[in-house]
C-alpha cells in the first residue's frame, strides 16, 4: 500500500507459490474489521469482490469486460475506457513506488535465502530504505 507520495504505507508478509491478491489481502486484514471505513481505496483488477468484503469510504476498481459467448461483442464503452484511464493516472502512484523499491536487487533478484523470516526482514528494510531516500532532497 501506498500514497501519492510514493511512501510504501504497507508491506505484507511473502507468500510461498501463487497466491492471489485478494486471499493476501483477506488474510493480513480481515474483513470483520472495519480496516478502510474512512478511506478512498483505489485497487486493480486483482482485487475483485473488495466492494463486497470491506467497507470503505470509497472504492475505485476499473471496470472489466465480461465474458460472452462467440460472435458477440464484449468490449466497454467510451465512457468505461476514460474511467478506466482516469483509475489508471491515480493507481501510476502506486506503481511506481513498487518499481523505486525493486530498485534494490535483492528483491528482484531470485533469492537462495531459506528462512522466510529472513526475507520478510529483507523486505521490511528495502521498503524503508525507499521510504527514506524519498524523505532525502537531492
Amino acid at each position: 500500500m501506498s500514497n501519492k507520495s510514493r511512501q510504501l504505507l504497507f508491506v505484507g508478509h511473502i507468500h510461498a507459490g501463487t497466491v492471489p491478491d485478494f486471499m493476501i489481502l483477506q488474510k493480513e486484514f480481515p474483513p470483520k474489521n472495519d480496516w478502510f471505513k474512512d478511506l478512498t481505496v483505489r485497487i486493480d483488477l486483482g482485487f475483485q469482490g473488495f466492494k463486497d468484503k470491506y467497507k470503505s469510504k470509497e472504492a475505485h476498481i476499473p471496470h472489466k469486460r465480461k465474458r460472452v459467448a462467440k460472435g458477440k461483442s464484449n468490449e466497454l464503452t467510451d465512457i468505461q475506457k476514460e474511467e478506466n484511464k482516469a483509475l489508471g493516472k491515480e493507481r501510476i502512484y502506486v506503481e511506481h513506488s513498487i518499481g523505486g523499491f525493486k530498485r534494490f536487487r535483492i528483491l528482484v533478484n531470485r533469492l537462495r535465502i531459506k528462512s522466510t523470516y529472513l526475507i520478510n526482514q529483507i523486505v521490511g528494510v528495502c521498503a524503508a530504505l525507499w521510504n527514506f531516500s524519498l524523505n532525502l532532497k537531492c
